[in-house]
């Protein structure tokens, strides 16, 4: 079973922000002739590096709630300004909604088992309207009809 990750989207309100972002990154790349893909810069190098790298992602906190993820290609040594070394982690463009779930805050990232990870949320039977408010999806699941 793979490890995943979970961490707050500092800076974005919206999983449709968050989408907006990555789709910017992906026409960078592409006319740069580079690597599709997103890097997330972070100080410690997970020690579980093996189980993450087996089909983990990333999970984004955002506003509060686990609500998207991105599969993690990769984590990669890289240098920060000061000449330290840090790790990339390397991700998959895609950005794949979840299930919202309440998330408190935290610094970091921290692990996340697969059993412990909201499920996707079009794989889940929800099919829930792009349009509907997320605040009506959460009071509707909250009453067991979504």
């Amino acid at each position: 079973m793979p490890l995943n990750l979970i961490k707050l989207c500092v800076g974005i309100e919206s999983v449709e922000q968050l989408e907006r972002y990555r789709a910017e990154q992906r026409l960078r790349a592409e006319s740069d002739g580079g690597e599709p893909c997103s890097v997330h810069r972070t100080r410690s190098f997970p020690r579980r590096a093996e189980e993450i790298l087996e089909g983990g992602s990333l999970y984004w906190v955002i506003k509060g709630q686990v609500r998207a993820r991105q599969r993690i290609l990769r984590l990669e040594e890289i240098a920060s300004e000061d000449g330290r070394p840090r790790c990339g982690i390397v991700m998959d463009l895609d950005v794949v909604r979840v299930l919202p779930r309440p998330h408190r805050a935290f610094q970091g990232w921290r692990y996340l088992e697969e059993a412990d990870a909201p499920q996707d949320l079009y794989d889940s039977g929800g099919g829930m309207d792009d349009d509907m408010p997320p605040e009506m999806q959460q009071e509707l699941r909250r009453l067991g009809i979504l």
